[in-house]
C-alpha cells in the first residue's frame, strides 16, 4: 500500500513593492527606443517575477534618504540615458526621455531598492520553519538572474555581496532542513514500525484461547493508527513504506485466515452440536409419556449429560433446541411430580393408620412370663399382618415407626427366649456335663499342686485352679 502523501506545492515568496514608474506620457511624447529596451531587457526569470511597469507618480514606500543614497551610484546624460556606476566603470541601464534628470534617476534608484527588498525578504524567509528546499532553489535562481546585470541605480556590488551571503545561508538552511527531515523520517519509520510490531505480536499469539472479536478490534485500531500516521506525519521513503506495509498486511492476513479457519471449525462444531441435540430431543419425546419413574428419570439425566457434552449450536439455535428439550422433560417430570403428590397423600394416610397400630402394639408390653408372651406374640402377628397390608409411608417417617414396632417385638422375644432356655433339657445336660468336667479338673489340679516343688510352676497351677473355680461358680 502506497503512502497517502500530500503533494508539497512550493511557492517562491518574492512579493515586493511595485517599482515607481515615470509620469505617464502622451502618445506624442518620446518613449524608450526598441534598441535600448532590447539591450537592457531583463532575463526571462526576472520577467516572470516582475510586473510590467506603467509610469506613475513619485509616490514611494522608500525613505528619501535611501533613494538619495542609491541615486549616488548613477547619472543621467542630456539625452535621458541612465547609467549606473560599478566600481571604476559605468553601465547603461535605460532611458527616460522627456523627463527631468531627477525623475529618471529616482525611478531607477527605486528599482534598485525594489530588488534589494526582494533580497531582504528572502533573508527573512530563510529564517522561517515552513520554507522548503525547492522554494530556496527557485528563489535563488530568480534572484541570481535579477541581480546579474540589473537595470537599476544603486550599490550593485552590495547586492552581489548580499546575494552571496544569502546563498551561504540558503545552503546551511537546506542542510538543516535535510537533517531535520532525516530525523523526522527516522522517527516516522520507528513509529510506523511499532504499529507493525504490535500487529505481528497479535498474529503470533493466535491460538485456541484467542478472543477473535477483541483481536479484530485491535487490528482495526492499528489500521486506523496506520492511516492517521500517514496523514499527519512526514512522508517516508517508498521502499521503507512498502516494506512496513508488507509486514503489516502479512500480519493482518495471518489473523484473517486464522479467524476464517476458526469460524469454519466453529460452524462445523455448531452443526454437529445441533445434530446431536436434535437426536436427544427425539429420544426425550419418546420418553416423556413414560410412567416408569425411576428408570426414565435416570434416562433423562443421561440425556442431560449428553446435552452438556454436545457443545453449542449458536445462541438462537440453542435457545430453540433447549425449549424443545425442556418441553419434553417437563412433560415427564410434571407427570412424575403429580404422581408423587398423589402418592404422598396416600402415604400420609398410611402413616396415620400405622401410628394407630403402633399404639395397639406398644400396649402389649411389657410381658412377665411365657404365657403373656405367647398371647402378645399372637396379637402382634395380627398387627403386623395389617401393618403390611397398609402400604408405604413417607420415607422420612419409615425408620421411626418401624423402629417402634421392632422394640415391641424385641421385648416379647426376650421373654420367649428366657422361657425356652429354662425348659430346654439339652441345656441342662450340657450344664451338668460341664460341671462334672470342671470338678474333675479341679481335683487333678489339687494333686499336681501338692506334688509341685517349683514355686513358679506351683503359682501357675494355683492361678489356673482359681479360674476354673470361677467358671464352676458361674454355672451352679
Amino acid at each position: 500500500m502506497a503512502d497517502n502523501n500530500v503533494t508539497e506545492s512550493q511557492t517562491t515568496d518574492t512579493t515586493t513593492q511595485q517599482p515607481d514608474q515615470p509620469v505617464a506620457q502622451t502618445t506624442a511624447q518620446a518613449a524608450p527606443t526598441p534598441a535600448a529596451v532590447h539591450a537592457h531587457a531583463p532575463s526571462p526569470a526576472a520577467l516572470a517575477k516582475t510586473a510590467t511597469h506603467t509610469p506613475v507618480a513619485k509616490s514611494s514606500g522608500f525613505a528619501q534618504a535611501d533613494i538619495a543614497k542609491a541615486e549616488s551610484f548613477g547619472r543621467v546624460d542630456d539625452n535621458g540615458v541612465v547609467y549606473v556606476k560599478e566600481g571604476d566603470t559605468e553601465r547603461e541601464v535605460g532611458q527616460y526621455p522627456d523627463a527631468s534628470h531627477d525623475e529618471a534617476l529616482a525611478l531607477y534608484a527605486r528599482r534598485y531598492l525594489d530588488l534589494k527588498a526582494k533580497l531582504d525578504l528572502f533573508a527573512t524567509r530563510l529564517k522561517s520553519n515552513s520554507i522548503k528546499p525547492r522554494e530556496i532553489d527557485e528563489t535563488l535562481k530568480t534572484l541570481t538572474a535579477e541581480t546579474e546585470n540589473p537595470d537599476v541605480v544603486g550599490d550593485i556590488a552590495a547586492l552581489h555581496t548580499q546575494l552571496d551571503e544569502l546563498k551561504t545561508e540558503a545552503q546551511a538552511k537546506k542542510e538543516s532542513i535535510a537533517q531535520a527531515r532525516k530525523e523526522a523520517m527516522a522517527k516516522a519509520v520507528a513509529e510506523r514500525t511499532k504499529i507493525v510490531e504490535k500487529a505481528e505480536q497479535l498474529a503470533a499469539n493466535l491460538g485456541d484461547n484467542t478472543n477473535w472479536r477483541s483481536t479484530a478490534d485491535k487490528f482495526r485500531s492499528l489500521f486506523e493508527q496506520w492511516q492517521n500516521h500517514q496523514r499527519t506525519t512526514i512522508r517516508i521513503d517508498k521502499a521503507d513504506a512498502d516494506a512496513l506495509w508488507k509486514r503489516f498486511s502479512a500480519a493482518r492476513t495471518t489473523f484473517n485466515q486464522a479467524r476464517r479457519k476458526w469460524a469454519q471449525a466453529r460452524d462445523n462444531e455448531r452443526s454437529q452440536a445441533k445434530k446431536v441435540k436434535e437426536e436427544i430431543i427425539a429420544e426425550a419425546n419418546e420418553l416423556k409419556e413414560s410412567t416408569a419413574w425411576a428408570q426414565t428419570s435416570r434416562r433423562f439425566n443421561e440425556l442431560m449429560d449428553r446435552w452438556k457434552q454436545a457443545g453449542r449450536a449458536g445462541r438462537s439455535e440453542d435457545d430453540t433446541l433447549w425449549a424443545q428439550f425442556r418441553e419434553a422433560a417437563d412433560t415427564f417430570f410434571n407427570a412424575r411430580q403429580a404422581d408423587r403428590d398423589q402418592m404422598n397423600t396416600a402415604e400420609k394416610e398410611n402413616l396415620a393408620k400405622k401410628e394407630e397400630l403402633l399404639v395397639k402394639a406398644e400396649a402389649l408390653v411389657p410381658v412377665k412370663d411365657a404365657a403373656q408372651a405367647k398371647k402378645a406374640r399372637q396379637q402382634l402377628a395380627e398387627i403386623q399382618e395389617e401393618w403390611d397390608q397398609i402400604g408405604y409411608v413417607p420415607r422420612e417417617d419409615m425408620r421411626r415407626i418401624e423402629g417402634r414396632l421392632d422394640d415391641v417385638d424385641k421385648q416379647i422375644k426376650a421373654v420367649e427366649d428366657a422361657a425356652w432356655k429354662q425348659a430346654d433339657p439339652e441345656a441342662d445336660a450340657r450344664k451338668s456335663s460341664f460341671e462334672g468336667q470342671l470338678k474333675a479338673q479341679l481335683d487333678e489340679l489339687d494333686e499336681r499342686i501338692a506334688k509341685e516343688s517349683d514355686p513358679k510352676k506351683k503359682a501357675s497351677l494355683e492361678a489356673e485352679k482359681a479360674t476354673k473355680e470361677q467358671w464352676l461358680n458361674a454355672i451352679m
